[in-house]
């Protein structure tokens, strides 16, 4: 790494290992429970984030539920509740 030094004010940002992390969410249907597809997003997503799905259609998040990880594991599990119009 090379040598960096500290900018008087600022936090020095380094960078992550291995890259950013992406958060793998299921999508779930609020009015039937199901799921409807699995979705990458860049950071966690917002409980008001409107996205399309995999039909184009526009929808906006219910809710956001992040369980806990399986004993173990790092990864929690990410829900988007949404509910389609069709």
């Amino acid at each position: 790494m090379e040598n960096r030094k500290p900018v008087h004010g600022r936090r020095e940002e380094l960078p992550l290992a291995g890259g950013a992390m992406s958060i793998i969410a299921t999508i779930m249907n609020s009015a039937t429970g199901q799921p409807i597809q699995k979705m990458t997003f860049g950071r966690m997503p917002k409980p008001w984030i409107s996205f399309n799905l995999a039909t184009g259609e526009l929808v906006t998040a219910d809710r956001v539920h992040v369980g806990k990880p399986a004993p173990g594991k790092f990864v929690a599990p990410v829900e988007v509740w949404v509910t389609p119009k069709g």
